[in-house]
């Protein structure tokens, strides 16, 4: 995974500089209530608190007319039967859409809006998915390596992720004898 290294090298927009990027990390414990099996969250986070996901944004200014990029890696892994995944958010500028080109893993971008239409997009390396204007959206690693993607949206959007901490997605993306099989969420 060498060649990850590289997606967290940005660029200062005023010097010409490189930079690092501004970088989250996302534990386990990070992630109370995201997942429906709580015992398997509890044991687990009490074991080891592993890393769920990351992910590196290029440090633009966050101003109308600017562009945030930068690429997000969920790890493998499981909490019961469902997959790590991001958290999940919309923006906070609702009017704000966002690509995202799968590098390398696999898995599912989860979307879904106020109105409950949803989608789940399967990723895989070299494949896109374009989550419209209004949506909120969760990256889910469904393989066994790494997946990675490479995200891009207006610098002012913002994020809520309150919205999605209160009840979820509506659906779920879980292991069923080896496969991914998406379900009803039973908090909605």
């Amino acid at each position: 995974m060498d060649f990850l290294k590289g997606f967290a090298i940005g660029f200062d927009l005023k010097t010409g500089l490189s930079k690092e990027a501004k970088s989250t990390k996302r534990l386990l414990s990070q992630m109370k209530g995201m997942y429906t099996d709580e015992a398997a969250f509890s044991i687990l986070t009490a074991a080891s608190d592993p890393l769920v996901y990351e992910f590196h944004e290029l440090g633009t200014p966050e101003d109308a007319g600017d562009v945030a990029a930068g690429t997000s890696i969920v790890y493998p892994g499981k909490v019961g039967s469902e997959y790590f995944m991001t958290k999940g958010h919309f923006h906070t500028i609702t009017d704000t859409a966002e690509p995202y080109l799968c590098l390398a893993g696999e898995g599912y971008m989860l979307t879904e809006n106020a109105a409950g239409d949803w989608a789940a997009h399967r990723l895989t390396p070299g494949a896109m998915v374009y989550v419209p204007k209004g949506y909120a959206h969760r990256s889910i690693n469904t393989g066994t390596e790494p997946l990675v993607t490479f995200f891009a949206f207006r610098a002012d959007a913002g994020h809520d992720y309150g919205t999605i901490e209160e009840k979820g997605f509506r659906k779920l993306i879980v292991d069923e004898r080896g496969s991914p099989a998406i379900v009803d969420n039973q908090k909605w």
